[in-house]
């Protein structure tokens, strides 16, 4: 059963040594992600599970990755690497972290979590709406409490500056799922239009709605603590509890 979820974005920016002189930028969202993954910590959870985009690399199913699996950012230009959880494999997983769950990982690293064991599920982009919501019905069945990090921005289409330029959609798309999150409203989620996310390269989509199949039934109440476009791509931070 779902006891606890939280939303971050997962833009590498998060990471310092990636935003290198844009650093400042980011705090007020990495305050906002540590904030949340406090009250993921509050909840005592059994197991976290850590829900984000797989890239579009991915042939749009789902991947998991076990606690210990190792990630890096080594292609953007820095030395740092992550590990999900604390305890690696017996086995260095031969498959790397995408980058949505390094993002996780560094996250989680940086609050020195140790409420839970951890775990990864990478979600295809173009992964469709029932099949998310199916998984996460699945994962939530799978544990007494559950608590998930769900990793992914929003549109990227909010500035002429942005990565997929202006589209007038993208700030109402961005709307409607912050409301959705800050109200904890799972049909709202559940009804997000597929296409157009792809349309706005908003790459959270599908791990959202594997939050809304894991959040069927749990009754939560949702908070919004962070809503921001700075560089025309939109990181919301969000928890359930």
């Amino acid at each position: 059963m779902l006891v606890a979820a939280a939303v971050c974005p997962c833009p590498p920016l998060l990471v310092p040594a990636v935003a290198g002189g844009a650093a400042p930028e980011m705090d007020a969202a990495r305050a906002a992600c540590a904030d949340a993954l406090g009250v993921l910590a509050a909840a005592r959870p059994d197991r976290l599970v850590v829900v984000g985009p797989a890239g579009q690399d991915s042939p749009g199913g789902i991947r998991p990755h076990p606690q210990g699996a190792a990630g890096s950012f080594r292609g953007f230009g820095v030395d740092v690497d992550v590990v999900l959880g604390a305890a690696a494999p017996e086995e260095r997983p031969a498959r790397e972290l995408p980058v949505s769950l390094a993002v996780g990982a560094w996250l989680l690293a940086s609050v020195g979590w140790s409420a839970a064991p951890v775990t990864g599920l990478g979600v295809g982009e173009r992964f469709a709406a029932e099949r998310c919501i199916h998984a996460g019905q699945e994962i939530a069945g799978q544990s007494d409490r559950l608590a998930l990090l769900v990793m992914g921005d929003a549109s990227a289409c909010r500035t002429v500056k942005a990565p997929g330029y202006l589209d007038k959609r993208a700030a109402g798309f961005d709307e409607e799922v912050a409301r959705a999150l800050e109200t904890a409203d799972v049909p709202a989620l559940k009804a997000l239009d597929a296409e157009l996310a792809y349309e706005l390269k908003a790459a959270g989509r599908a791990p959202w709605q594997v939050l809304a199949g894991a959040a069927e039934g749990a009754a939560l109440g949702g908070a919004l603590l962070y809503e921001d476009a700075p560089y025309g791509v939109g990181y919301l931070v969000a928890t359930w509890s």
